[in-house]
């Protein structure tokens, strides 16, 4: 666990910066030492005219949660990711800008209070924010927490409720995707990540099946082969895939990536490295 004691945002050392700042730096040594199919990166050029070939790569995806302790505990211990930093108790003018100055520009313009589009009060300090990062082989994930000052960090009420409609179909919909090893029983897998998380009583871990199921008792007791969706001809031949709910309700994907769809990737990264003169 990290031991560093969290600052105001608005302190003249932004404790936001320092987290983006080592965060990337954290990124630089290692955390990018593959592609999404474990490859090494390419070295971008720096004199590039399009903005891809100033990009890197993708630094991290950031969760917002209700219950940080809970998530946490979902993604290092049943996951297995390993904690980088955390910092948090962020408040003031510069992190409210920083973060939120689209959404309280449209509250502004359409005359409502900035509460109503779950905006946070991170100006005064009424509300603050928390943050903790886990590196997987190849990518971070960001977990975040908006609270009420008052409430603890960690395991406090998040400042605004869960939005229940969580279908993927809708647009601005997001998902994190996680590979799983070629030599791992996929079925099995999913199996395995519903049992050890009902375990710790994270009930909102689900995963889909490719058979119907009209309750959960029916989608717990298929068979184990409809875990996963093999697709085995056309482009995506080699694909295995499997949409879960995460502790938070977030979407998350798991996947096996092989054969045919793993070539047409590795070639993608091999052309990508070649234009942008790696």
């Amino acid at each position: 666990m990290s031991n560093l004691k969290p600052e105001p945002a608005n302190a003249p050392d932004d404790p936001l910066r320092r987290t983006l700042l080592k965060g990337a730096g954290i990124l630089a040594a290692g955390s990018l030492a593959g592609s999404a199919l474990g490859l090494a990166p390419a070295a971008r050029a720096e004199t590039s005219a399009g903005l891809g070939g100033r990009l890197r790569g993708v630094q991290h995806f950031g969760i917002t949660v209700q219950n940080m302790d809970r998530a946490f505990e979902f993604y290092t211990e049943v996951l297995g990711g390993t904690e980088v930093m955390r910092d948090g108790d962020f408040f003031g003018d510069r992190i409210q800008n920083t973060l939120l100055l689209t959404e309280e520009v449209r509250a502004v313009r359409d005359g409502v209070n900035p509460v109503t589009l779950g905006i946070p009060d991170l100006r005064s300090g009424a509300q603050r924010l928390d943050v903790r990062f886990i590196q997987f082989d190849n990518v971070v994930i960001e977990l975040l927490q908006y609270r009420d000052k008052e409430q603890p960090t960690g395991s406090g009420k998040a400042f605004a409720p869960a939005q229940d409609l969580t279908s993927p179909a809708f647009p601005r919909a997001m998902h994190v995707c996680f590979y799983i090893r070629d030599d791992v029983d996929f079925n099995q897998f999913v199996r395995d990540l519903e049992a050890e998380s009902a375990r710790r009583g994270m009930s909102n871990v689900k995963a889909n099946r490719i058979v119907r199921a009209t309750t959960d008792e029916q989608r717990l007791g298929a068979s184990l082969d409809s875990n996963t969706n093999r697709i085995t001809e056309g482009p995506s031949a080699g694909w295995s895939l499997i949409y879960c709910k995460g502790p938070e309700g977030e979407q998350l994907e798991f996947v096996q990536v092989q054969g045919h769809a793993k070539q047409v990737f590795d070639g993608a990264y091999e052309s990508r490295r070649k234009q942008l003169g790696a």
